[in-house]
């Protein structure tokens, strides 16, 4: 049992719809479909009894549910003390681990960059960016990018609405930084430990329906799947959107291909062309498969650097052979 699964099946109970689960999980319908099949499998046991119609909790749900609720509020609860004892350093591939080890004084010995092409506006006449209304959404470590985009437009006198999301309060970076320089931050958390509950999507439809706010560009940093769904809500409500694909971003300077991706039909390359292009014209099918090609290496290579020389693969998780 996975705790995606478990995520899954509770979206499933919490909204009585695959559809609307999946929507607000940021992953297809018959993913979530898998995961609860899965998880019926691994009980044993049926959880939900769907019709043409609408779906059915069973007893067993019911239950598993309510056990669920406390797994993720534990879960929460550690991340939340051990993101504070490690002073907020997440630890998740190789490299991560390795940088997280640096002390003060440590350096690295190349660094490369910028890469990629500037932010349109930053090339534009700046009397017509500031005629124009700039919405920017930031998920998770997105915010990285975000910010000095944002902290541009204010230092040129152009306020813009910024939403920030996070899976949990204790992911959650640059608040204060963003507060500082937006126009508005809204922040939201998946889980509803802090400010508002809830995806990015649903802030961007209170803002625009509920608040009778209107932008007339849309920049959207994230995960990929995020993206995806922010591009597919602003071309309902009519918002150009921009998007940076930086997350499938692997060599950096186009020599691997890795993250080749089709925009408007064409074939482009994020570290060369990119990283950011039209939203509404982004392949993310397919960007999000690329994406997926590495897993496996990394994996391998987070598992030498816990073990050294004693890890030879073979073990099952990481695609190793040898």
């Amino acid at each position: 049992m996975e705790f995606r699964q478990l995520e899954s099946f509770c979206a499933v109970v919490r909204y009585q719809s695959f559809t609307k689960a999946a929507e607000k999980l940021y992953i297809s319908q018959p993913t979530i479909s898998t995961h609860i099949r899965m998880l019926e499998q691994e009980f044993n046991s049926r959880l939900i009894i769907r019709t043409t119609k609408n779906i059915e909790i069973t007893p067993h749900g019911k239950e598993l549910f309510a056990c669920a609720q406390k797994i993720f509020t534990l879960k929460n609860d550690l991340i939340q003390k051990w993101s504070e004892e490690n002073k907020k350093i997440i630890r998740i591939g190789a490299s991560t681990m390795r940088m997280a080890e640096l002390k003060a004084g440590d350096y690295f010995q190349d660094f490369v960059g910028p890469l990629g092409q500037p932010s349109e506006f930053v090339k534009e006449d700046l009397e017509e960016v500031k005629k124009r209304k700039y919405l920017f959404v930031a998920g998770g470590v997105g915010s990285a990018p975000v910010y000095p985009q944002v902290k541009w437009m204010h230092e040129h006198g152009i306020d813009v609405d910024v939403i920030e999301g996070s899976k949990t309060k204790s992911l959650l970076i640059l608040e204060d930084k963003l507060k500082a320089v937006a126009g508005n931050l809204y922040v939201t958390t998946d889980d509803g430990s802090y400010e508002r509950k809830g995806m990015v999507t649903e802030v961007i439809k209170d803002l625009v329906e509920n608040q009778g706010k209107k932008y007339d560009v849309c920049v959207a940093i994230g995960p990929m799947i995020m993206m995806k769904f922010v591009c597919k809500l602003t071309k309902e409500l009519g918002i150009p959107t921009i998007v940076s694909l930086n997350p499938i971003m692997v060599d950096g300077t186009g020599m691997c291909g890795a993250c080749r991706v089709s925009v408007g039909g064409e074939v482009k390359f994020a570290c060369v062309d990119g990283p950011e292009f039209d939203g509404h014209l982004v392949d993310f099918d397919q960007a999000m498969k690329r994406q997926q090609m590495y897993k496996t290496e990394e994996g391998r290579a987070i598992l030498k650097f816990q073990e050294g020389k004693t890890h030879h693969g073979g073990c099952g998780n990481c695609g190793g052979e040898e």
